[in-house]
């Protein structure tokens, strides 16, 4: 049914703009009823960071900025659900037009720049959740303004932990400037200090993702993981959006928009960084892959590569709500195919595959 209704209300979607045809895809998701997929298979499901997923197929950051409607899409099937970016104070991000779809790429631009209702209101919705089943975690941001970057990761760790099942600390958008400049070691070091130390305070124990970006150099990886293993981090999310254009792209035109580059061309970059990233952690955390995936296969070579869990949003806008029971048989299948009796025993066991150097 799920697949259905995204089959159908695709071409009205693609016949509006793009944050439009985002827009209404939230709004029919707050209005409709949505039926509550059936139990996972039990080879699907995962344990990471303390939790247990019932399958490892997530929502990414960026879907449900406001965190108006995570229950439901976790009743279209997803494993979890990451809202946001939120900000402390509500910022309406960079003027319109911001996103800008790749047809014939399967890609999408962004350059939404954070918008957010701000950390009151999200967090509100999320309290009002409290006791409902299902892992939902959030993806933090700096203000465009702020004077201080590094107390606002931790006012939005104070304000967000009790009422979510993990916190994503969003050093890597492109789009809101100098925020990639907290990835050099010394300001993650102290970002993650205070947000860490906020976590403590308020929820002790609730897991700290960092999210990188796909364009760091093996030298600023180097960096960025020695501080998330002695800062002692729960994981990382491996990847945002990439400020590159590959060469290969069909549409041209739009691809010279600014912004974050995410979909199918963006699957091997991340991927690689994925595998390179696996390789310096050394089993120490666990790593959710994201960054192109539009297919049990593209999953798969995630979790193969070092992913223990992986998450999506790009795709659906070309291939529906459906693409995620699609994603879940998909992974069922070729593990019979090889034996595996867990995607557990699949992490990691092609990295090599990707390396960089």
């Amino acid at each position: 049914m799920i697949s259905l209704a995204s089959r159908l209300a695709q071409p009205i979607l693609f016949a509006t703009d793009p944050e439009t045809g985002h827009n209404l895809a939230v709004t029919a998701l707050k209005t409709l009823p949505v039926p509550r997929c059936g139990a996972d298979d039990a080879r699907l499901k995962v344990s990471a960071f303390g939790l247990d997923f019932d399958n490892p197929v997530g929502l990414a950051a960026g879907f449900d900025k406001h965190a108006e409607v995570p229950d439901a899409c976790l009743r279209l099937g997803f494993g979890f659900v990451e809202v946001g970016g939120v900000t402390p104070l509500p910022q309406a991000g960079n003027p319109k037009p911001r996103l800008f779809r790749l047809m014939p790429d399967q890609a999408v631009i962004n350059r939404y720049g954070l918008n957010s209702d701000g950390v009151d209101k999200v967090a509100a919705r999320l309290r009002a959740r409290r006791g409902r089943p299902g892992i939902v975690g959030v993806n933090i941001g700096p203000n465009k303004d702020t004077a201080d970057r590094i107390a606002d990761y931790a006012r939005l760790v104070e304000k967000l932990s009790p009422d979510v099942s993990y916190l994503s600390v969003n050093v890597s958008s492109p789009n809101t400037p100098g925020l990639r400049d907290l990835q050099q070691a010394s300001f993650l070091d102290e970002v993650l200090a205070r947000a860490l130390d906020a976590r403590d305070v308020a929820a002790p124990g609730r897991p700290v993702l960092v999210k990188i970006a796909p364009d760091l150099t093996l030298d600023g990886l180097d960096d960025m993981v020695q501080v998330c293993r002695r800062r002692r981090v729960d994981g990382m999310i491996v990847s945002n959006t990439t400020i590159e254009r590959p060469a290969s792209l069909i549409d041209q035109a739009t691809a010279r928009e600014t912004g974050g580059l995410s979909g199918a061309p963006l699957f091997d970059r991340s991927t690689r960084m994925l595998a390179e990233t696996w390789r310096r952690v050394e089993g120490q955390f666990p790593l959710i892959g994201v960054g192109g995936i539009a297919s049990a296969g593209d999953a798969y070579a995630k979790i193969a590569a070092g992913a223990t869990l992986v998450q999506l949003y790009s795709a659906l806008v070309f291939k529906g709500f459906g693409l995620v029971g699609d994603i879940k048989a998909g992974l069922l299948a070729q593990l019979r195919r090889e034996g595996h009796a867990s995607v557990a025993a699949v992490v990691g066991s092609r990295a090599d595959d990707w390396r960089l150097g």
